[in-house]
């Protein structure tokens, strides 16, 4: 029987650690996944944050915040180039995940956006930050910190 739960356990800790359980997570009809950040040099400021979330319901869903403690500040925004501007902004409403689409969060479009970082993102570290969603409520998501620079929160070899 101990051997059995020693076993059960530890397929238990082997499978926490894998990378299919930390990168996705599913809230309501919301599956949030391939979160990640950059490391900011030390002087920074502010950081972004990415995320991809699937709506898998039959109604649109909204993300009308993020909430995080790294930072005075953490606001959902939108990059956009008019003209040859970059431009960014502030949504005060968040922004609509449609119904049976995917959201991407990504460099140079909608973020998660830290202004007034309490501490430099350091590559290898993790952040904790709540995605509050109209209907659904709030969900904690884990968002690894990658090198400075990064265009992915993929692995690179």
């Amino acid at each position: 029987m101990k051997t059995r739960a020693l076993l059960v356990a530890a397929a238990l800790v082997a499978f926490a650690g894998s990378s299919a359980f930390a990168d996705s997570v599913e809230h309501g009809n919301l599956t949030i996944k391939d979160s990640w950040t950059r490391a900011t040099p030390p002087n920074a400021k502010s950081g972004g944050a990415f995320v991809s979330i699937t709506n898998n319901g039959n109604e649109d869903a909204h993300l009308v915040a993020a909430i995080s403690d790294h930072a005075k500040r953490t606001e959902i925004h939108e990059m956009s180039v008019n003209d040859g501007v970059m431009k960014m902004r502030k949504l005060d409403d968040g922004v609509v995940i449609p119904a049976g689409e995917t959201l991407e969060l990504k460099p140079g479009s909608y973020h998660v956006m830290f202004m007034g970082i309490n501490q430099p993102f350091k590559m290898g570290e993790e952040l904790k930050v709540t995605l509050q969603f109209e209907k659904a409520g709030p969900v904690e998501v884990t968002f690894p910190i990658m090198k400075i620079g990064a265009k992915s929160g993929k692995m690179h070899h």
